[in-house]
């Protein structure tokens, strides 16, 4: 799982697989959902991040070993 934040573009990617992606659905204007061929969601894509999320505190929990 991978989590990217863009400065420039103020825009946050998260991947959860890394997988082909066959299909990015629009959940609204600026929520972007990436598919795989089994419907799988293999990411999700947020524009104007800064104003939708707090980007300034990231936690992680649960992390397998």
């Amino acid at each position: 799982m991978k989590v990217k934040y863009f400065k420039d573009t103020d825009t946050l990617y998260i991947e959860f697989r890394s997988s082909n992606i066959v299909e990015s659905k629009d959940l609204d204007e600026n929520t972007v959902l990436d598919l795989d061929a089994k419907g799988n969601i293999c990411a999700i894509t947020f524009e104007h991040a800064s104003e939708r999320t707090d980007i300034s505190r990231l936690t992680v929990e649960g992390i397998a070993a």
